[in-house]
């Protein structure tokens, strides 16, 4: 799918895309473990089975992936698991465009929802999702993590 700036948003195949997925989670994250103590959740994630069952996909330009989405399928909602975007890319409308393409995807599914969470010390992305058209819907504890959810309900 093709977006503005020569960015295409594609499926996420194969060995070489999971390893450069991997990477650009780690060095989108890594900023974060001091704030919460440990790896975010998304760091853990197994990018080769993940990209294996076409959960994943990526933001390019040419050869180069500026970001990712993990999407999961509820029967009710489309899940963004992690989205992450390369530093390097950043500030360039990347998460932005990520986002977009989780709203057409879940409106392709016939899905009324987009739902998201992010750590509560992750507090550039709580102001972020907002601006976004996320409404912030709780917050609580889960495998020790402070997590903050939203939902953005689609026209």
């Amino acid at each position: 799918m093709r977006h503005s700036e020569g960015m295409d948003i594609r499926p996420a195949h194969g060995s070489d895309d999971a390893a450069r997925v991997r990477r650009l989670v780690d060095d989108a994250f890594t900023l974060y473990i001091p704030r919460i103590g440990c790896r975010p959740m998304p760091m853990e994630a197994d990018y080769d089975a993940l990209v294996a069952a076409g959960r994943c996909w990526v933001a390019v330009d040419g050869d180069d992936i500026l970001g990712v989405l993990h999407l999961e399928t509820s029967a009710d909602h489309l899940e963004v698991v992690t989205i992450a975007v390369a530093p390097a890319a950043q500030g360039r409308g990347v998460g932005g465009q990520l986002l977009a393409f989780a709203d057409e995807r879940a409106r392709s599914l016939g899905l009324p929802e987009v739902r998201l969470c992010t750590n509560e010390a992750m507090t550039e992305n709580i102001a972020y999702y907002p601006r976004r058209g996320f409404r912030e819907v709780g917050r609580s504890t889960e495998h020790g993590f402070r997590r903050v959810f939203f939902v953005k309900p689609l026209p």
